[in-house]
């Protein structure tokens, strides 16, 4: 709850130097090039393994940015209070998706490797006929192109006036937001549930889950908030937000951290469960591939880094209102979020074990670093944090 016994002044905007990280914006453009030159060098050599490969890393990133995005929406459809003073960075990431969204493309390019059923004749395959009206080529470009269109759209709109109203301060901006937070709310859920669906279920067409779509949005909305954790104290540690972002707000957003570290315990578990209690081999099979061999190591340990270790740590107060402890716990999360999406995507390639690729390092290398190399020159547009939004003075006094 917030502390009003004492009023604090609205701090001015605080603006991110683009000289000064020059040399850092140039690094990751240029390791991003390289990443990705390579990853298409790759891609002659051995298009299979780049196809899966790539899919990976792609995938991996999206659940970041379109975490990010998820949060800023849950930002203004509830009208939160605490976290006006790092949701720039919130729009920022989100920002990202049309980059990704060209970064699609080489799924469009190499989808015969990854996606066998376009390539199944009618007659062959019953189980995959009875789902020809969703699993056809047309519609799985259609779909695409809109889940990115309106994401896109939403996370433009949403920035877009939160900066506007950096200008002149007008509250009917705020309202203009929670609208198209009302009206992005389903669609987020829409555009991830059957991205997850089309892009990674779809690895395997006679598999299904009903469970699939909150399974994603669990480890979705972890590693995002991790991803800000980390965002907003390599600011700090740059010398911005000094006096905006506290403790306090890192101590919520541990809360947070913590609550979808169960979320997506509760949600894994019970898919889990219940595939292995009715046994129905068109559903189990998704396991058994991940219960084999050298997968099964990664799958137990993913099960233990992902849940047990944070949990343990994160349900200590002391734990969220130290900088060093959170932000190493952030940045296990991601990479636990990094080995899920790997133990999603690569057993569909290599189901007898895990056989790693150089191929697999390359394309995170690129995407990464392009995305970086375009953060750094989003980041600086605006200031750091939204100056005149009418809940900025209770951010700013926040206290748990």
């Amino acid at each position: 709850m917030s502390d009003r016994s004492h009023v604090l002044p609205a701090p001015e905007g605080e603006y991110f130097e683009n000289t000064r990280f020059a040399g850092l914006s140039i690094l990751c453009g240029l390791i991003g090039l390289v990443g990705l030159v390579l990853s298409f060098i790759g891609a002659y050599r051995s298009p299979v393994q780049f196809s899966y490969s790539w899919l990976f890393g792609f995938f991996f990133f999206f659940t970041l940015c379109i975490g990010c995005l998820f949060w800023t929406i849950v930002h203004h459809v509830v009208d939160a209070e605490w976290s006006v003073v790092v949701r720039r960075q919130l729009e920022n990431i989100a920002l990202l998706l049309p980059v990704l969204g060209v970064l699609f493309l080489p799924i469009w390019f190499w989808r015969a490797y990854l996606y066998r059923w376009m390539d199944v004749p009618r007659g062959v395959d019953p189980l995959l006929d009875a789902k020809r009206g969703y699993l056809n080529w047309e519609f799985f470009l259609f779909r695409a192109v809109f889940f990115f269109v309106v994401l896109t759209v939403l996370a433009y709109l949403l920035r877009r006036f939160s900066v506007r109203q950096d200008h002149d301060g007008n509250p009917q901006f705020t309202i203009w937001m929670r609208k198209a937070a009302f009206v992005g709310l389903p669609l987020f859920a829409l555009c991830l549930t059957f991205g997850a669906f089309d892009w990674v279920m779809s690895l395997n067409w006679h598999w299904f889950s009903t469970m699939w779509g909150p399974y994603i949005f669990a480890g979705t909305a972890g590693s995002s908030m991790a991803l800000l954790i980390l965002v907003t104290a390599a600011l700090q540690r740059a010398g911005y937000l000094k006096d905006v972002v506290t403790i306090e707000h890192y101590h919520i957003m541990g809360k947070w951290l913590l609550a979808f570290t169960v979320f997506w315990a509760y949600i894994g578990f019970s898919q889990y469960m219940l595939y292995w209690y009715a046994d129905i081999p068109e559903e189990t099979q998704y396991y058994i591939v991940r219960n084999t061999e050298s997968w099964n190591v990664l799958s137990w340990f993913l099960v233990i880094g992902r849940f047990f270790v944070p949990f343990a740590i994160l349900l200590w107060r002391a734990t969220k209102k130290n900088l060093t402890w959170l932000c190493t716990l952030a940045g296990w999360i991601v990479c636990m979020q990094l080995l899920d999406v790997y133990v999603i995507v690569l057993p569909a390639l290599h189901g007898t074990g895990v056989h790693l690729s150089i191929l697999d390092f390359l394309p995170l290398i690129g995407i990464g670093g392009t995305l970086a190399f375009f953060y750094l020159r989003i980041v600086g547009q605006t200031s750091l944090f939204p100056v005149r939004d009418p809940r900025l003075i209770e951010s700013l006094r926040l206290t748990n």
